[in-house]
């Protein structure tokens, strides 16, 4: 580390701060807040003004926000919401009680998602597509108009799904963007409504890299939101707490159980990234498809880096959901506690188990963009 001081802190008593020459504490209250995450916050607020001033010169807010959420929350994703959660019930990978901690609180998750996340990733949508029409004319596909309805649509939707894989690569590798997904990991209760529970920023690089083919190829406009509301169902069964592998299906659609190993407490690897196809994993060689009959694995994050509902104790409390949402915030603390250490007792850390970066279940490295 340089020091841009000439005066050097003297090291500080056991436990305590380090002490500055005139007896002052070295450390202020900007110390304890991860830049990154902040400055992520920004670019998004400055998409959202593009977006909001687009819509606000064409008179089109109020309805283009209104289309947003029936894209994104229409009747049919809340159908198949609603059969995967009765299909819980039936075939449970993990027998819960109805009312478990975590799923009450991926349910609150879905209210933050539909009061805050559709009207955001709608905003993003719009400034995206603004920028590309002003800075990338080239992005354009004009052989689109020729080509076939259904096969338009399946090219988008595999595109779409590749930039997804490409934004969850990234997510697992490059730390502030894993700060941000570290909170979907933290379920140690997988549910179907545990697709909802994401940071609202959290979903800047997925959404705007599956935007692209969209803007690309979908010239007709009364295609594209069946697209999205097809593919955000698509993308909503890997979450399920139900066994299925899907058989050979599995093998190219994402199944419950493929990415229930994904969300393994001992997943170091960063194995099975796909949403919906698995044809990015095979390719990249991290596709780990289910052993059928095998038992179903834990989920969450090896010591608890990222405060969860089920540590909290008594009733579930929303504190802890804005908890969750301040965490990227905060630079990670080094007081955690292991619940898997079979006493509860704080056990000794280093950086990867901090969740600094995503690699941290089990020691091994693996490359990353550090912050």
């Amino acid at each position: 580390m340089t020091m841009l001081s000439g005066a050097l802190p003297r090291m500080p008593p056991p436990g305590g701060e380090p002490v500055e020459p005139d007896g002052t504490g070295s450390r202020r209250w900007w110390g304890g807040l991860y830049l990154p995450s902040f400055v992520l916050a920004g670019g998004s607020a400055w998409l959202c003004w593009i977006g909001v001033r687009t819509l606000e010169r064409s008179g089109r807010l109020g309805a283009e926000l209104a289309a947003g959420r029936a894209r994104l929350v229409a009747p049919a994703v809340v159908a198949v919401v609603v059969l995967i959660l009765l299909c819980e019930r039936w075939w449970p990978a993990e027998c819960r009680e109805l009312f478990a901690r975590g799923h009450v609180h991926d349910a609150a998750f879905f209210v933050v998602h539909v009061a805050a996340v559709v009207p955001l990733m709608t905003l993003l949508g719009v400034a995206f597509a603004h920028l590309i029409g002003s800075h990338a004319r080239w992005l354009g596909a004009p052989w689109a108009a020729w080509c076939p309805r259904w096969l338009l649509a399946g090219v988008t939707l595999v595109l779409m799904d590749g930039g997804n894989w490409l934004a969850h690569w990234a997510e697992h590798r490059i730390t502030p963007l894993w700060r941000m997904h570290a909170l979907h990991h933290s379920q140690e209760q997988l549910s179907v409504l545990t697709s909802f529970r994401a940071h609202p920023l959290s979903h800047l690089p997925g959404f705007c890299l599956a935007t692209v083919p969209v803007i690309a190829l979908m010239g007709d406009p009364g295609l594209a939101p069946f697209l999205i509301t097809s593919y955000v169902c698509l993308g909503t069964l890997p979450h399920a707490n139900v066994p299925w592998s899907l058989g050979p299906l599995g093998r190219i659609v994402v199944s419950p159980a493929y990415h229930r190993l994904h969300h393994s407490v001992e997943d170091a690897e960063g194995c099975n990234l796909g949403i919906v196809l698995t044809v990015w994993d095979v390719l990249a060689g991290r596709a780990r498809f289910p052993v059928r009959g095998a038992p179903s694995c834990r989920t969450g994050l090896a010591h608890r880096p990222v405060r969860t509902e089920q540590a909290a104790g008594g009733r579930w409390h929303p504190g802890v959901l804005v908890s969750q949402l301040a965490e990227p915030f905060r630079v990670p603390s080094g007081d955690r506690r292991n619940p898997h250490d079979g006493t509860g007792s704080p056990t000794p850390q280093s950086p990867e188990a901090l969740s600094v970066g995503p690699a941290a279940h089990d020691g091994r490295r693996t490359p990353r963009i550090a912050a």
